[in-house]
């Protein structure tokens, strides 16, 4: 029964994430007229998920023959490229939250760190941590027989054979991939809400609510994710009792993590939804260009010189 859902779930995934994202990623490159650092960052996420989608077929076809076909070389390459796209969404949508968050508290001093080579040499690091980060993927997957049956397997190597090794590997997913990032949006967004409540203009931020959103759809669709490692970590350490929980359950909360890739592109076209009459196929270029922050702070900046002008007009009267 997990299988079978697992499958369905993962075909809903790639029929909705796959197209969505490479729409996304045309929109900007094709469409936009400004990439602002916003932009930039919603550029990487969607090439992250998108390439993720891209890898759901390998799984389908795992799920719904439970055996193995592509041997040991494509099982640690799709491993690995599956737990790098998951950090890396995770880091890039901490990015953009210090961002907005720098952007709303500081909109006079945020282009001083904010420009696109700045920002672009910020995301190549990001990806590459995230290259080293997941390296564990490639090491530690095998290919082996399934319960002494001619089913094969990819599957950890150090799965119930070394306990501290799988005890790292656990324990570095769960905290750069949910524990850290989670801990630096919270505290991103508890300053801009704050910020948000003191001033006026900070009404004006109508995609706070669509970045808000893509960090809350993260949270829904890769919590259960890593709630059920940290059960099987419990199994192996208290050697057994909770085996059938992580085992019925694995397979569900693990397609269920795909969604959050595909649930960005359905977040986007609801935020863009009044563009569509007036721009088109150009409907999502637009919402991008207006859901950065980098006009805000110009005209906040604008705005702080046009008052000093004004005080200057006024002392020379």
């Amino acid at each position: 029964v997990s299988t079978t859902m697992g499958a369905l779930i993962l075909s809903c995934v790639f029929l909705l994430g796959f197209p969505g994202n490479l729409f996304v990623i045309w929109s900007i490159l094709a469409r936009a007229k400004r990439h602002s650092v916003t932009t930039l960052i919603i550029l990487n996420l969607a090439i992250a998920d998108g390439s993720l989608m891209a890898l759901t077929p390998f799984f389908i076809v795992y799920l719904v023959s439970k055996d193995w076909p592509f041997g040991l070389a494509m099982c640690k390459i799709l491993f690995y490229l599956c737990l790098l796209n998951m950090y890396a969404s995770i880091q890039l949508i901490m990015l953009m939250s210090v961002y907005r968050m720098l952007a709303v508290l500081w909109p006079q001093r945020v282009t001083r760190f904010s420009g696109r080579k700045t920002v672009t040499r910020v995301v190549v690091v990001v990806w590459a941590l995230m290259m080293v980060a997941s390296i564990p993927a490639i090491v530690f997957r095998r290919v082996g027989k399934k319960n002494n049956s001619n089913k094969m397997v990819c599957d950890s190597v150090h799965a119930g054979d070394d306990q501290s090794q799988r005890q790292t590997v656990t324990t570095l997913e769960l905290i750069l991939g949910f524990l850290i990032p989670y801990g630096v949006i919270v505290f991103c967004y508890i300053r801009i809400l704050r910020r948000i409540r003191q001033t006026r203009f900070g009404r004006r931020i109508r995609s706070e609510n669509l970045i808000l959103a893509i960090v809350v759809m993260f949270c829904i669709f890769w919590l259960p994710y890593h709630i059920i490692n940290m059960v099987q970590e419990k199994h192996y350490s208290c050697h057994g009792g909770l085996d059938k929980i992580w085992q019925s359950s694995r397979v569900v909360t693990s397609s269920i993590a795909f969604f959050s890739s595909s649930a960005n592109p359905v977040l986007y076209f609801f935020a863009g939804k009044s563009y569509i009459r007036r721009e088109g196929m150009a409907f999502m270029a637009r919402l991008f260009e207006g859901a950065g922050l980098d006009s805000m702070s110009r005209k906040s900046r604008q705005n702080s010189q046009n008052s000093r002008d004004r005080d200057k007009e006024a002392e020379v009267i």
